[in-house]
């Protein structure tokens, strides 16, 4: 039987938000016909945050935490609003993949081995979500992007320290490097929120490349990770696609112009501002 699409009947806009994170148990959802009425101010809440979503996914990750919320405050239920997000992000991520070409030049063996990767685990994390719980996952996010920055803040004294010992577990086919990227790729599909710098923390530690390189090879593997999910939800019906059709297009232009603001960022400044977005939005889910 063909699965109807999930709400909360109850919810208006502005009641979802800040679900995320909270630690009381999240309403069961129900299945109805309909799902939230969009007016124009909904919709238009629904395009600015999937722009600047597709923006900070090409400069830094983490535009996820900007998208769905505004999903949430549109009454969507977390798990549709989850789901609706990744396939709504995607034009975005393949944008940010297209302008990045030039720096992805030589990385064609390291990339095939870690999309490859990446794929096993996005599709371990769409099961995850689609046949499990999500409220404590959910209550981990805001504690993972934290961590997270502290790793990338780190990552040019962590460098330095192995490239110091022997160089044992260290190179882009490192089983460390493999086993990272493949939690990343459950957690992407899973949630996702902040797995953009997640793995350009990790990617720092373990390759040794130009931080522009290593974010134009973090946006294609978030562009496989995002890609794998969307056929996972799609076959299992839980996409909102009046919220789609309005944020795909968005996140397009967006991630298109956050690669011209990456390009423009020397490294030091690009580090400074994904630890600085990292740390404001896991402060925000918190509160």
């Amino acid at each position: 039987r063909t699965a109807r699409p999930w709400r909360q009947p109850a919810q208006r806009p502005g009641e979802g938000f800040g679900t995320l994170g909270s630690s009381a148990p999240a309403a069961p959802a129900r299945r109805l016909p309909r799902m939230p009425h969009l007016d124009a101010a909904t919709a238009a809440i629904l395009a600015g945050g999937a722009l600047v979503a597709g923006v900070a996914n090409a400069v830094a990750g983490g535009g996820s935490l900007i998208s769905f919320p505004a999903l949430l405050w549109a009454g969507y239920a977390p798990v549709v609003a989850n789901v609706t997000n990744t396939v709504a992000l995607l034009p975005g991520y393949a944008g940010g993949t297209v302008g990045y070409r030039p720096e992805l030049a030589g990385q064609a063996a390291r990339a095939w081995r870690l999309v490859a990767v990446s794929t096993v685990g996005a599709v371990l994390g769409s099961l995850l979500l689609l046949a499990g719980p999500e409220a404590l996952f959910s209550r981990l996010v805001p504690w993972l992007i934290l961590f997270s920055c502290v790793v990338l803040a780190a990552q040019p004294a962590i460098a330095r320290w192995m490239r110091a010992r022997s160089g044992a577990g260290r190179g882009d086919a490192s089983p460390l490097l493999l086993g990272a990227q493949l939690i990343g790729g459950v957690y992407g599909a899973y949630f996702g929120a902040g797995l953009g710098v997640l793995m350009l923390a990790v990617l720092g530690v373990f390759v040794e490349d130009g931080l522009q390189r290593l974010n134009a090879l973090k946006g294609l593997l978030s562009l496989t990770i995002n890609l794998v999910a969307t056929v996972c939800f799609v076959v299992a019906g839980r996409v909102a696609w009046e919220a789609v059709a309005i944020m795909a297009v968005a996140s397009l232009l967006g991630g298109r112009m956050g690669v011209t603001v990456a390009r423009r960022l020397d490294d030091r400044l690009l580090r400074a501002l994904v630890i600085g977005f990292g740390v404001a939005v896991a402060i925000r889910l918190l509160l």
